[in-house]
């Protein structure tokens, strides 16, 4: 009989086509889920012009999404590890799709606000699941800067939104941009097909021949036999009570600091997403060179998040991230002052790669940082207690426009969270991360592979 050891076959494994395959997937999930929640920002300006909704209101209508995410994440990052992430995934497909399509149908303010609400709760359940996914089953050398790659969709999603927004809002009115989110249902059957499920999942519910086919994909080299036992690390078992592990082991510290991580940089992720545009037109620009700004926010995004991936797998990533905190602090300060236009972009750009890139090598941080089993459970929570940051966001920045506050002060409220985030990334402790741990009780690097007993 022999122990196939499936975390040490994932982490060992060279980058294939299986792999690339699971990226595409992750990715093309994320750009819709991207696209979903940035839509709402790049048409803001035109649904407070029809519906007559001011500033204060118009926080609130943004963040019924984000308190739908808040939800989302939190209950289907637990029930994933329950129920198996391709499910999960695809519920949360439907439900983002769907009712931000059904947005666009309404003229009242509160049901809008309902519907995004529900899209929220597919948005934010679909995240850490994806996140999770990727994580799983990317090679140890290479993951952060899968994960990253793979989440920079969701800047892709923004700048479809923008261009999208730049392109249809004038035309068609706004509505035609929130009816184009109901495309991706019909990922729906591919990704079921496609997707493999969770190892973890599997292995606790004895699904012995879909291990087999997954560890023969994750490395070519693999020959089946008649008894094969596929194990994990006791860490990485599944059980009824995943919440628990979040704090067992020495990690409840550093969870508490991931929250307060990803409230902060949610904050400022969501202010910068939902008023960004209004933020820039009440500075004098035309619309469409406020959409711009969302476009170059977002290129910027894809460019921290990958290149802080690759940073991470090169470096100590807890030593990047908290040097993208610093690099927000700096540059959304600096937006709230007149300057060249050329010289806004760079520091734009600037922004998007330490809000919306430093979310998401927090992610990848997240995803190394809880063993297997837990992960999905471990990134629910974090990005469910981070979307109270998110949701206050919006609306605390929509009571600074409507005082007509100078510019520098508005952006200067987005800024100082991050410095609270560096801080609270310096303290977690990386010896208690199931990443390090694997480091220091694996055996002189070789390639894994099956052990006879």
């Amino acid at each position: 009989m022999r122990k196939i050891n499936i975390h040490a076959l994932a982490d060992e494994a060279r980058f294939n086509g299986f792999h690339l395959r699971v990226l595409i997937i992750c990715a093309l999930i994320i750009i819709f889920d991207g696209y979903d929640l940035a839509v709402v920002g790049a048409a803001l300006p035109s649904i407070m012009k029809d519906l007559h909704v001011d500033p204060t209101h118009a926080g609130f209508m943004v963040s019924s999404a984000l308190f739908g995410m808040m939800f989302g994440a939190i209950v289907f990052g637990t029930v994933a590890d329950r129920i198996g992430r391709r499910w999960t995934i695809a519920i949360c497909i439907l439900l983002f799709s769907l009712f931000t399509a059904a947005a666009g149908l309404t003229r009242d303010p509160l049901v809008f606000g309902i519907a995004r609400f529900f899209a929220g709760v597919g948005i934010g359940g679909v995240m850490p699941n994806v996140v999770a996914q990727m994580t799983e089953y990317s090679p140890r050398r290479m993951r952060a800067t899968l994960v990253t790659l793979m989440f920079s969709g969701y800047a892709v999603g923004g700048i479809v939104a923008a261009v999208l927004g730049r392109g249809l809002i004038e035309t068609y009115g706004w509505q035609s941009v929130f009816f184009a989110a109901a495309l991706p249902v019909v990922l729906i059957p591919p990704m079921l097909r496609l997707m493999p499920e969770s190892m973890p999942f599997l292995l606790a519910r004895g699904r012995v021949d879909e291990l087999k086919s997954i560890a023969g994909r994750l490395d070519p080299g693999y020959r089946p036999q008649g008894g094969d036992e596929f194990v994990v690390p006791r860490e990485d078992k599944a059980d009824n009570a995943p919440i628990r592990h979040l704090f067992a082991e020495g990690r409840g510290f550093s969870t508490v600091m991931f929250w307060v991580a990803f409230f902060m940089c949610l904050f400022m992720v969501y202010a910068l997403s939902s008023w960004l545009t209004k933020l820039m037109a009440n500075a004098g620009y035309s619309l469409g060179s406020a959409l711009t700004f969302v476009l170059v926010l977002n290129v910027g995004a894809i460019v921290g998040s990958v290149g802080g991936g690759w940073l991470a797998d090169r470096f100590h990533i807890k030593v990047v991230l908290a040097g993208m905190y610093a690099l927000a602090a700096v540059s959304v300060t600096l937006l709230g002052f007149r300057m060249p236009t050329a010289a806004l972009y760079v520091l734009v750009a600037l922004a998007g790669a330490s809000t919306i890139g430093t979310q998401i090598v927090a992610n990848a941080y997240t995803g190394q940082f809880y063993p297997m089993a837990v992960r999905s459970t471990g990134l629910g929570w974090a990005l469910g207690i981070g979307r109270s940051g998110a949701i206050i966001a919006p609306i605390l920045i929509g009571l600074l426009v409507g005082m007509n506050l100078p510019l520098e002060q508005n952006f200067l409220a987005i800024a100082l969270p991050a410095l609270v985030g560096m801080v609270a990334v310096l303290l977690i402790d990386h010896d208690k991360s199931a990443s390090h741990r694997a480091e220091a009780t694996r055996a002189p690097r070789r390639r894994a592979s099956p052990e006879p007993t």
